[in-house]
């Protein structure tokens, strides 16, 4: 399986509700590093798994949705935790959305964010 990765972050602010969120359940903000990594068994005519720069500009557009927002006030996210891992699958299922044809070929994403050098969370999307 061939895979490539591109990288960006962003930053957002959010609260948590429930027993096991501890201080996190007030307002707070997170900046986090993202890895989305393409995956697919063969490479394309093109020698490629997915080229690097639709990767880097289709990352950046779905970020840019999110970035600089306080999620308790997005509506898309009314009553939802907004946690590392939720965040992980909201970003596989927004890519393979707007890759359009890119994603002609390609296996799987797997969003990874890393909350801290000691912290992160991924998700893998089967296509």
């Amino acid at each position: 399986m061939y895979s490539l990765t591109v990288r960006d972050r962003f930053m957002v602010a959010h609260s948590f509700s429930g027993e096991v969120f501890g201080p996190a359940r007030r307002l707070h903000g997170a900046t986090f590093v993202v890895e989305a990594t393409f995956r697919r068994a063969e490479l394309d005519g093109d020698g490629l798994v997915v080229d690097i720069g639709v990767a880097s500009r289709v990352l950046r557009e779905v970020l840019s949705q999110v970035e600089y927002r306080n999620l308790d006030e997005v509506e898309e996210f009314t009553g939802q935790n907004t946690t590392t891992e939720f965040l992980c699958r909201w970003t596989a299922d927004r890519l393979a959305d707007s890759l359009g044809p890119a994603a002609a070929g390609l296996a799987g994403i797997t969003v990874l964010l890393r909350e801290s050098d000691v912290a992160w969370a991924a998700y893998e999307k089967e296509l």
